[in-house]
């Protein structure tokens, strides 16, 4: 087994575990009646509700990153890997306006958009488009956070770098389709490149989103107001960047964050 899956599978696990503690915090999920069927979902429709929701997704998104990766489908591993950072962003925006106290309308606006249906469940039909808020804007809160360990200028032109790097993957933007081709003789992989150069790097590529996953859970317990939780996942946090070897002159440890007045 390669040595950072023997990491990785110690931070699913981590995750897991503060996953459940965190879901049987909130009311759980009622039957809700659809058409002729049922759905479950989250009657109280809480911001609590939705970070545990977009926690879920992180965690399955990572498991599914990797079992790309191990499959050699690299553009796919790509895609999923720029949904996990907008996961990381929406779940800063709405654990920081719990812990600052500052719920906006922006956060209301997010969360009405996210609890919105896509279809009536009397009719069956499509619903008019979701509203959704503009990424810049929840890019410009998170900007502005006194957490924030970037300067506001900077921390946009990272949310932005970042987000702009996986674009093409999402999109398939030809620079990135064209890492596709090549062998002897020269051809479009199509069936994955499990084996080739490319893997080594898209597989050394995952510890950001894993190590971003991490701080996502700690900064989601304190909104939780688990601060034992918060400690324990920063504590991670640190532990699982040394192990890796990837940033062993780090010097700002990420810590739980102070309530804004507290």
């Amino acid at each position: 087994m390669h040595s950072m899956d023997v990491l990785y599978n110690q931070t699913l696990r981590q995750l897991d575990k503060s996953f459940r503690r965190l879901e049987a915090m909130l009311p759980p999920p009622q039957r809700m009646r659809h058409g002729n069927s049922f759905v479950y979902r989250y009657k109280e429709k809480t911001v609590h509700q939705a970070l545990i929701q977009k926690l879920a997704r992180m965690v399955s998104g990572l498991h599914a990153a990797r079992l790309l990766c191990d499959n050699g489908f690299f553009q796919e591993q790509g895609a999923i890997q720029r949904m996990l950072d907008e996961f990381h962003e929406d779940i800063w925006f709405l654990a920081f306006g719990v812990i600052n106290r500052d719920l906006t309308q922006l956060h209301q606006d997010y969360l009405d958009a996210f609890y919105k249906e896509e279809f009536d469940p009397e009719t069956g039909n499509a619903l008019l488009d979701r509203p959704m808020v503009p990424r810049r804007k929840i890019r410009a809160y998170l900007s502005r956070v006194e957490q924030q360990p970037y300067d506001p200028s900077s921390a946009v032109t990272l949310y932005h770098t970042i987000h702009s790097g996986y674009s093409g993957f999402v999109h398939g933007a030809s620079s990135h389709i064209m890492d596709l081709w090549g062998g002897d003789p020269p051809q479009f992989h199509i069936h994955g490149m499990a084996g080739t150069p490319r893997q080594e790097m898209h597989r050394y590529d995952l510890y950001n989103p894993f190590f971003r996953a991490i701080l996502s859970f700690a900064i989601a317990a304190k909104a939780f107001g688990d601060e034992k939780l918060c400690a324990t996942l920063s504590a991670f946090n640190v532990e699982f960047d040394r192990l890796s070897g990837r940033n062993e002159a780090y010097q700002n440890a990420p810590s739980c964050p102070p309530l804004r007045n507290a």
